[in-house]
């Protein structure tokens, strides 16, 4: 099992001792879109590299976080839970929600 906390901090170590960008979030933004979109492309074209592109989208995820100071692995527990009591309703097949819970 990962640690988030932990591996949120060894990602932001690798781009100061690579000389990745660690200030402009702008700039990560725009990265992480296009590692999705090349997740995206490798899905589309059944190619085998979708983990390893599903893996970069995280990594760059993870590196922002940090450059912002947020705790991401207790942002994704605190989003997970609202999820779990979010009720939803099926209308002309599409997932409404109902409810907050």
């Amino acid at each position: 099992m990962i640690d988030l906390r932990e591996a949120q901090k060894r990602v932001y170590r690798n781009k100061i001792n690579q000389g990745f960008n660690t200030t402009d979030v702008y700039k990560d933004l725009c990265y992480i879109q296009g590692e999705l979109a090349e997740v995206f492309e490798a899905y589309a074209n059944s190619k085998d590299t979708v983990g390893e592109e599903l893996a970069d989208v995280a990594l760059y995820l993870l590196g922002l976080a940090e450059i912002l100071g947020i705790d991401l692995e207790d942002e994704i527990i605190k989003k997970m839970e609202k999820n779990e009591r979010r009720r939803y309703t099926k209308i002309d097949g599409v997932n409404v929600r109902i409810s907050e819970g």
